[in-house]
């Protein structure tokens, strides 16, 4: 039996003076580095809350629901691939945090959430405010446990933020009882160290570069596995050594600069756009960093194109997805192991892409001038990209902009457009906005909200203020849920039960201490949005839109596109 690993353990707890487990518990976030804690805290968090109080490395963001909190806190592990902590007491607490927690393990976002628990040695207040929160967190998170041990909190929260942060990132969950929380212990932080990535297998790597040289038409897409501060840079050198033209999921986009010239476009929708043209076209699909968790980017069909899958994990295989090859390990390393075997092919003929390239642009931007009030989608997006510096950052709720956005927004530098296409709830994009702001104070910042998502999450405008943050918050208003109406109308049903009232944005705005504003005339908006982002202070600006061009353009129009492009001559 090998005893080094209690050898070790016994020479530490030797070593540790006697101290509090809330203040033993801190000590160790503050060992990995945590700097903010978002949430909400409950009677059973109290002991954890006044250790909390006596640090000088982490702040508490006290939000206004829990399901905010772990929007911020996924976020805020999204930018640095850091994990991101979350705070709320037991019950109702630990239940609002399910979205948020879900929406970091189904986006792959590195999130740590501590929930509090009624003393389980002498608990005197029977089953109020009791559920099995361990349970109930298991199937949404990587990893969840119960602390039933003061002393194990070193072991327990050195595990939690190694799951959470491993590829491939997660959610984790660790609840701490008020009796252990206050209970004296002997123990320190575990030593933080480094895991590296496992390197590719050479072998693998042989044959994908084999079936990469014989393809005719290989194409590229890029998922968001490849949004990780290392792989950027290698992911350019593939380009330049290979020339191969690219596309990406939405949850891909901006990795690379959107304006680069072997940009295709982004699969905003699964199938029937111009860039499926483009992915019929290919023989080859090389799929750097994507995986079925986000919405199909395309389908594959049997006896179709053959699929390279390059990524930190294996495939998840379905009907739609089945890589014939997996080279797995980690994504920077692949890329230039195979930049180093790679040059441009005789054989690689890419002139149909670069058609469809073009067409896209030109269809993206027919529109954009539009000066039609309400304001259609093309127009909003255009004028929100000419407002926005290029390393600003925009973070999108849920609702059927985010199509438009991902579709004609374009990104020039990585994590400028975040948007949620794996769990894709609404209600996640003002705090996933004040999140970002959070990480990055220096950049413009702005939240993208359809009605009905902001009305979900609409009260951390009061977190905002409090933090003295300077953010803008687009509503964009038709006064229903019109992702599901325009379904409903694409299904021919008639309207039925997706339209309601609003409040005056404007004044609840300015209830909460923030600007408000209502856009009455197209031409107006642009300058009013230029003007919010230069201004410090939290600005609302309520843009009534016609959502008639979701019918007319996405469904009508590309219903009858043909892919019979003339190619260049």
């Amino acid at each position: 039996m090998n005893t080094s690993g209690l050898l070790v353990g016994k020479m530490h707890t030797s070593l540790a003076r006697k101290k509090k487990s809330s203040d033993l518990f801190i000590e160790c976030l503050e060992n990995e580095g945590v700097e903010y804690i978002f949430g909400i805290p409950g009677e059973e968090n109290l002991d954890f809350l006044e250790s909390l109080r006596k640090s000088k490395k982490i702040r508490l963001i006290l939000t206004r629901h829990e399901q905010a909190a772990a929007f911020m806190a996924a976020t805020y592990g999204r930018l640095t691939g850091r994990a991101g902590v979350a705070l709320s007491t037991l019950g109702p607490g630990a239940t609002n945090l399910c979205t948020g927690v879900s929406y970091a393990q189904l986006g792959g976002m590195p999130l740590v959430v501590l929930t509090g628990q009624k003393p389980i040695r002498s608990s005197k207040q029977g089953q109020f405010q009791i559920l099995d929160v361990v349970e109930m967190m298991r199937p949404i998170t990587k990893f969840t446990k119960q602390i039933v041990d003061g002393g194990l909190i070193p072991s327990l929260v050195r595990e939690a933020f190694r799951r959470a942060e491993e590829e491939r990132p997660g959610a984790v969950h660790l609840e701490l009882p008020e009796d252990i929380a206050r209970e004296e212990v002997e123990a320190e932080p575990f030593e933080k160290h480094e895991v590296c990535t496992p390197a590719p297998n050479i072998e693998e790597i042989s044959k994908a570069v084999e079936m990469m040289k014989k393809a005719k038409h290989p194409l590229v897409l890029v998922g968001a596995g490849a949004n990780r501060k290392h792989i950027a840079k290698a992911l350019v050198a593939f380009f330049q050594k290979t020339g191969l033209p690219f596309f990406n999921t939405q949850m891909g986009k901006g990795i690379l600069p959107t304006v680069h010239p072997l940009y295709l476009g982004t699969a905003a929708l699964s199938d029937g756009d111009f860039i499926h043209c483009a992915i019929k076209k290919s023989d080859l699909i090389i799929n750097i960093g994507h995986d079925v968790i986000e919405k199909p980017p395309f389908f594959m069909h049997r006896g179709g194109q053959k699929v390279i899958h390059i990524n930190f994990c294996s495939a998840q295989v379905d009907n739609v997805y089945f890589p014939q090859l997996e080279v797995l390990g980690d994504i920077s390393e692949t890329l230039d192991h195979l930049a180093s075997q790679l040059r441009v092919q005789e054989n690689w003929d890419f002139e149909y892409f670069f058609t469809v390239r073009d067409r896209l642009k030109e269809h993206i931007w027919k529109k954009s001038e539009d000066p039609n009030f309400p304001v259609i989608p093309q127009r909003f997006v255009a004028d929100v990209r000419k407002a926005m510096p290029e390393d600003g950052i925009i973070a999108l709720d849920n609702g059927v902009y985010k199509l438009w956005f991902a579709r004609n927004y374009r990104a020039f530098q990585q994590n400028t457009i975040l948007l949620d296409n794996a769990l894709a709830t609404m209600g996640a994009g003002l705090p996933s906005a004040m999140g970002a702001k959070i990480v990055h104070p220096e950049k413009k910042v702005m939240a993208i909200c359809g009605d009905g998502g902001f009305m979900m999450n609409s009260q951390e405008l009061e977190t905002a203020v409090r933090l003295k943050m300077d953010l803008v918050v687009l509503v964009l208003n038709d006064n229903a849920f019109g992702m599901i109406k325009w379904k409903q109308n694409g299904m021919n049903f008639p309207d039925f039960g997706l339209d309601y009232g609003n409040p005056d944005f404007v004044k609840y705005a300015e209830s909460y201490g923030a600007s408000g504003y209502r856009v009455e005339k197209t031409e107006d908006f642009l300058p009013l949005l230029t003007k919010c982002l230069d201004t410090k202070g939290v600005h609302l600006i309520e843009l009534p839109v016609d959502y008639s061009e979701n019918a007319k353009v996405l469904t009508q129009e590309l219903k009858k596109l043909t892919c019979s492009f003339p190619e260049k001559s």
